[in-house]
């Protein structure tokens, strides 16, 4: 058991090593990133179509980069907005990696990008243990999928600095209970903002590329109270991209078993 830890944490060590490369030469360039993070079907990729669509309204220049394990058809959906899109499919593999991101954007990533949104395969699993060289790492839920998400998936929810839910059309239909979610997502990552979106109405459309620019201009963004007593201190995200990455999956289930008894 104990090799099995200490396997994963030298993995986590080394995605963190090549996160802070990443982010540091990204930064150095003007490039933002933005790490989304969801359950598959949770209308991720409809809500960033919208954000991308309002962005080159604006003429906010940025670039998508979608994960799947086959596929390239949140490629060809993203792409209707008229911005770089590109699709890397993982062959299996449940999540992206720093230095999997690195060498995709190699060649590909306009050198002028503001903004580059990272559409991370959907789970809500192993994604939420991987640094991606992110400033703003955000996790998506639709109404659909219940009200004790974030208590399922305390991680993935415990380190986002911003919470999004989708689909808020159907919210009555599926007899959605806000208070109960709000409630949930507080106990595990008390005081991130949640924003409440529908893509196929338009609520809320526009808040996600709002963040991402005040993050990318320096705006000081959530830092999860999970974050500050894996690692014994307050990650900074603003704009020098000091972000540490996640913690160990072993130092994570340690600091909920103190915090939700």
């Amino acid at each position: 058991m104990c090799r099995v830890v200490d396997l994963r944490q030298a993995v986590l060590a080394k995605n963190d090593a090549s996160a802070h490369i990443l982010r540091d030469r990204l930064t150095a360039g003007g490039t933002t990133v933005v790490n989304l993070l969801s359950s598959p079907g949770s209308g991720k990729t409809a809500l960033l179509e919208q954000e991308l669509l309002r962005a080159r309204e604006r003429s906010v220049p940025v670039a998508a980069l979608t994960a799947d394990l086959a596929t390239e058809n949140d490629a060809a959906r993203l792409a209707r907005s008229g911005v770089p899109v590109k699709q890397v499919l993982t062959d299996g593999l449940c999540h992206l990696e720093a230095g999997m991101l690195a060498g995709h954007l190699d060649g590909w990533l306009p050198p002028d990008t503001r903004l580059l949104f990272v559409e991370n395969v959907g789970n809500l699993v192993c994604p939420a243990s991987y640094d991606l060289g992110e400033t703003l790492r955000v996790v998506l839920a639709s109404v659909t999928e219940g009200e004790d998400k974030p208590l399922k998936y305390p991680t993935a929810f415990g380190l986002a600095q911003l919470v999004v839910v989708t689909k808020t059309d159907l919210a009555e239909a599926v007899e959605f209970d806000e208070i109960a979610f709000r409630a949930h997502v507080e106990q595990v990552n008390p005081g991130v903002e949640i924003v409440m979106t529908s893509a196929r109405r338009g609520r809320g459309v526009g808040a996600l590329l709002d963040r991402a620019l005040a993050a990318a201009e320096g705006a000081p963004v959530h830092t999860p109270v999970m974050a500050r007593q894996t690692h014994g201190h307050a990650h900074d995200h603003s704009h020098s991209h000091t972000h540490d990455g996640a913690p160990p999956l072993g130092d994570v289930a340690d600091v909920l078993a103190r915090t939700h008894p």
